[in-house]
């Protein structure tokens, strides 16, 4: 069965296409539930603006079910509050854009 540890290592290789870090580390992915072959992300994008959604939308659910097989159904709920923030990066993903960590 599915565990959000397994979500979320699928979820580490979408890329934010206009970053080029993965979404975990760039602090997008606010919360992951797993229910049987159901899971339910919640996630955000860097702006309002972007127009990039559903084209991210589209590679979490491919990647989730190209590794995690007994993934029967993805719901993506798109969430702007809190609004992203450079603070929810991952020390990787600070190391990977050149600003070091905090």
């Amino acid at each position: 069965m599915a565990t959000e540890h397994d979500i979320r290592e699928a979820l580490r290789q979408v890329l934010d296409p206009e970053i080029g870090v993965n979404i975990v580390d760039l602090g997008l992915v606010y919360r992951i539930e797993v229910d049987g072959g159901r899971v339910r992300i919640a996630m955000t994008m860097t702006s309002p603006a972007c127009p990039l959604v559903d084209y991210l939308k589209d590679l979490v659910t491919s990647a989730i079910h190209d590794r995690v097989t007994d993934v029967a159904d993805v719901d993506i709920v798109v969430a702007w509050e809190p609004p992203w923030d450079p603070d929810l990066m991952s020390d990787e993903a600070r190391r990977q854009l050149g600003e070091g960590e905090r």
